[in-house]
């Protein structure tokens, strides 16, 4: 007797056991995820949960961070270092805080704090105006006055050696002496007025560059003008010009004004022992401007100091269009960034500065914020999308998000990472991505929307904007004790397939922490519901094989979500194959 021969359905078992993190793209690869929670790359190629993370302090108001020797930042109207605090009368807006030797200057306040002496600390700018009678009169380069000076049109007969003579047959003036040996009148080149006030040099030094104003008389009408004061003393300037006889100004005819002024700039950096800056639109004079400045060297108070020296400020028009959307140094070099450009400065003095304009993508607009450097490689967030410069191009590295748009973007860099906190534009949620440079991957961690990153010692800092805590990424500080839900969903599998199949038989292998839950969820086919496959609870550290049943179906996704450390070592999937039909 003949029995009907059967057919061994053919089945196979494909292993996935190397985890490459987030790819929100349609189709993507085995061992990737379409969306993950507080996933992190370091224990790759294991896939597992981000460690916790801690509470630094809880600021009043936290404004901005910088590293110090510690961790400094601005609550209020406060700097804090080391817990000290510094009541600076500071106002209520977030802010720039750029290093400079042991000097931290704070933006758009323009104060400055040494965090090695904290009783130095002040203001950028100064001014002083008048109260009183103001007097002008000619003397030498330290401040003291001319004596038997002759003024007049024609020469003085018989001059003794050394005289001097105000010639006024030329315009301007001119101061000459008497050269006995010579037998001839000899012109000194450049003179001298000393402005004499109560107060007036008080909150100034030597070589600082001033803007004077409300000088009425005809004769000194040219010290209404940027100068620069070659000496000083509490209650004298000394600067460049000429006068013929002293001359007082009351202070019923007006108050003469001596300012030290910063420029008004979108952003600043720190660059080869100066302060550099940009500005696009209106100037502090009403002027628009489209220009890039430096501070004097190793003077961040001084932007107008212009004596012919290698130390000089420095001042540069640029011909491209549209704001500046971000400024950093990188390779010794400050970048300044638009969004479809990037200016980069050569040259350290004044006489052989240049700055070179490359087209490529720069910042956005609005993520000034999310440069960060991370093994000498400069990352930001371009208009559509992330970029990886190295001084040469850009090139894009966020190819994973798919046809996310992403906005607002924070930054910061540890390690081998790249943190970045950016606004969904189509939900207006924000999205705390991670990438690793070293692994070249990335992964999503969670909600967290950040007003600011800085990394100091051990740990990336983080002010998280819902709370305004300032918290830590490795857990430093008081460590949040709550297990860390996760959560990662695969792509669609057995969709590329050309023939009816089925997953008979799912194998995860994995150790859990005690106390940890897992729960795995299949999706069928195109249904929008989610199926409980699996729950697990860990009462002792162990790992093990968790093998899963799913239904009969054409495809499917698997969501694997938890809470508490768990690491999955693998994941097979034992697939039968059937024909073109069933």
């Amino acid at each position: 007797m003949r029995y009907p021969k059967l057919t061994e359905i053919a089945s196979s078992r494909q292993m996935v056991d190397t985890f490459r993190g987030y790819n929100h793209n349609l189709r993507i690869g085995d061992g990737e995820f379409f969306d993950m929670k507080n996933m992190t790359s370091a224990y790759y190629p294991v896939l597992s949960p981000r460690m916790n993370r801690g509470v630094y302090t809880k600021a009043t108001k936290p404004l901005g961070l910088i590293a110090k020797d510690a961790l400094c930042y601005v609550d209020g109207r406060d700097f804090v270092i080391n817990e000290y605090r510094v009541d600076m009368d500071l106002n209520d807006e977030p802010k720039q805080l750029i290093s400079m030797g042991a000097y931290v200057i704070i933006l758009p306040d323009k104060k400055y704090i040494n965090t090695i002496d904290l009783t130095d600390y002040g203001n950028i700018e100064a001014s002083y105006a008048s109260d009183g009678d103001v007097t002008f009169q000619l003397c030498t380069v330290d401040g003291a006055a001319y004596e038997d000076m002759t003024v007049s049109s024609t020469e003085p007969d018989a001059p003794a050696n050394m005289a001097l003579w105000i010639d006024t047959s030329t315009v301007p003036h001119t101061l000459k002496q008497w050269a006995e040996s010579s037998g001839m009148w000899v012109n000194i080149a450049t003179t001298y007025i000393k402005i004499s006030s109560a107060g007036i040099g008080a909150t100034f030094k030597q070589y600082d560059g001033v803007t004077i104003s409300g000088v009425l008389s005809d004769k000194l009408q040219d010290l209404n003008a940027s100068m620069v004061i070659l000496a000083c003393d509490d209650d004298y300037i000394v600067v460049t010009g000429i006068t013929d006889a002293v001359v007082t100004q009351t202070a019923e005819e007006g108050a003469v004004t001596v300012e030290r002024k910063m420029p008004l700039m979108d952003f600043v950096v720190e660059s080869e022992n100066r302060l550099w800056g940009c500005r696009y639109g209106l100037a502090a004079n009403g002027e628009v401007v489209n220009e890039i400045y430096a501070s004097k060297l190793g003077d961040f108070k001084n932007w107008s100091c212009f004596m012919g020296l290698a130390t000089d400020s420095y001042t540069a028009s640029c011909g491209t269009d549209g704001q500046f959307t971000g400024a950093i140094t990188y390779l010794g070099h400050p970048l300044f960034f638009k969004e479809n450009c990037v200016h980069k400065v050569y040259g350290n003095y004044p006489a052989n500065f240049q700055i070179q304009t490359t087209a490529c993508r720069g910042v956005q607009k609005g993520s000034d914020k999310s440069m960060a450097i991370v093994n000498e490689v400069l990352y930001y967030k371009a208009r559509s999308a992330v970029c990886a410069y190295d001084g040469s191009l850009p090139v894009e590295i966020s190819v994973v998000f798919g046809e996310a748009q992403y906005q607002k973007a924070v930054a910061g860099g540890h390690g081998n990472k790249y943190y970045i906190s950016m606004q969904d534009t189509a939900s207006n949620g924000y999205h705390l991505f991670v990438y690793d440079a070293a692994k070249g991957m990335w992964h999503r961690e969670d909600s967290l929307c950040a007003d600011a990153f800085c990394s100091c010692g051990e740990d990336l800092y983080c002010i998280e904007h819902e709370t305004g805590k300032i918290i830590t990424m490795f857990g430093s500080g008081t460590k949040d004790a709550a297990p860390v839900p996760w959560m990662v969903e695969t792509g669609e599998i057995g969709i590329t397939s050309p023939d009816m199949k089925y997953i008979s038989r799912l194998t995860m292998r994995m150790s859990m922490d005690i106390g940890a839950e897992v729960l795995i969820y299949a999706q069928y086919d195109f249904s929008e519901d989610w199926e409980l496959l699996c729950a697990l609870r860990s009462d002792n550290l162990r790992s093990f094989s968790v093998p899963v049943m799913p239904k009969r179906c054409d495809h499917m996704r698997l969501r694997i979500e938890g809470e508490g450390m768990a690491r999955i070592y693998s994941i097979t999937k034992t697939i039968e194959q059937g024909s073109e039909l069933s």
